[in-house]
């Protein structure tokens, strides 16, 4: 099981100095894998539902600031050499499918094969308002098409593809990514949809920010369901995990996976490693903007779980 954690794209810390700092720190530990969020603008009135916090609210309104996600990407390519770079998550609608395609190809091929697309479909209305992207109500449909559209643009020589939303022919796309036949794409999300979309065009599923006692009882037995039903392979599990350490143990039923002693995170690591995650990717960030100013913080968590809970050079839990 490979281990990785979120790079800021918010915030005091999302510079060219703050990024290459968490970049190379993690590349230093021992990290496998570095996650990018996405937003492009963040509206002054958000109404939507924030999905992974308990209050709802989402924690970049204050500033509204943001680093565009595959400008981030592009720049981790050049000051890394080992890491996978992942999109944690692109919300598909927010780019052109045949632009989203082409950026991540591109991607690929200047960190030679190490980018892996996250995907969701996305949760703020406002935000596709204020860019000119498809409807939100047809976001599900609109990420479906587009998923297919990107195979079809990385895989084939002469490609071709007409749906509702995407359309083209008589076009060159080259170069194509390093990783054939796509890039991998693990497809975020707890709903059936999500799963269904996971099963039908991921590598794997990405769930973010959950509790065990879901992942365990509900989450992967409905996507195993899924899997049956569509007749196809279960995608592998790829979570991503609130990271928060506190110095007395947190009551089980009020924390998520991540949450707590070292010893309770040790727990959460090793059964996460028993269901047979292959990455887990931490986020310190919190909803917390406070947690955003202090760098330092972050990288004796990370230091910290490198130290005393995950082996990274043999790709386990200590």
């Amino acid at each position: 099981m490979d281990f990785g954690f979120s790079i800021p794209g918010r915030g005091p810390l999302a510079t060219r100095e703050g990024i290459k700092a968490f970049a190379t720190r993690g590349e230093e530990l021992g990290f496998a894998c570095l996650g990018v969020p996405d937003h492009i603008v963040i509206p002054r009135n958000i109404d939507s539902r924030y999905p992974y916090s308990s209050t709802g609210t989402f924690p970049g309104a204050a500033s509204g600031d943001c680093v565009e996600q595959l400008a981030i990407m592009a720049y981790l390519a050049g000051i890394t050499s080992e890491v996978k770079l992942l999109a944690s998550v692109m919300v598909v609608p927010h780019r052109s499918a045949v632009f989203a395609a082409k950026a991540l190809a591109s991607i690929d091929l200047l960190s030679n094969g190490r980018v892996i697309a996250g995907i969701g479909s996305g949760w703020m209305a406002e935000e596709f308002k204020a860019i000119g992207a498809p409807p939100f109500s047809d976001r599900g449909r609109v990420t479906d098409e587009y998923l297919e559209a990107f195979k079809v643009l990385w895989a084939h020589e002469q490609p071709v593809y007409h749906g509702n939303y995407v359309s083209f022919e008589d076009v060159t796309f080259l170069p194509r990514p390093v990783q054939q036949p796509h890039i991998p794409i693990w497809v975020g999300g707890p709903s059936d949809a999500a799963l269904r979309r996971a099963v039908r065009y991921g590598d794997a599923w990405h769930p973010i920010r959950m509790r065990m006692d879901w992942l365990k009882n509900t989450g992967i037995p409905r996507l195993n369901e899924i899997a049956a039903e569509e007749g196809r392979p279960v995608p592998a599990l790829c979570p991503r995990v609130k990271l928060h350490v506190t110095g007395s143990p947190m009551p089980e039923g009020e924390r998520v996976v991540g949450e707590g002693t070292l010893d309770q995170i040790h727990r959460d690591m090793a059964e996460l490693e028993a269901l047979g995650c292959d990455y887990v990717l931490l986020d310190t960030y919190l909803d917390d903007p406070e947690a955003l100013r202090h760098p330092e913080d972050s990288w004796r968590v990370y230091a910290e779980m490198a130290e005393k809970v995950l082996d990274l050079g043999n790709q386990t839990v200590r």
